[in-house]
């Protein structure tokens, strides 16, 4: 059984987990209602195929999607910031 454990959601858009009981989550899933554009290539080259998914969403949307998946994976110092229990991280016991 599996339930999804929300990373960042708002108007529009959903990002998730899908947690299963045994096991730590290897995917994220990324939901978008009415984007501005979608397109969706597949072919075939030589016995090789390939596919491509492009998803057009606002700038604002990403950057709130790119920050709350930061704060989630605790990846503040891969982007310079605070970690551990400095002010600012979310491990720091000080509000």
């Amino acid at each position: 059984m599996s339930a999804k454990s929300p990373i960042s959601q708002g108007d529009g858009f959903y990002l998730y987990f899908e947690e299963l009981l045994c096991a730590e989550p290897q995917s994220a899933f990324l939901q978008i209602d009415n984007p501005t554009a979608v397109h969706f290539e597949k072919e075939t080259f030589q016995g090789k195929v390939r596919e491509q998914l492009v998803v057009e969403i606002s700038s604002e949307v990403l950057d709130r999607i790119a920050i709350d998946w930061i704060k989630k994976r605790k990846l503040q110092g891969a982007v310079g910031g605070p970690v551990g229990l400095e002010w600012g991280s979310p491990d720091c016991p000080y509000d």
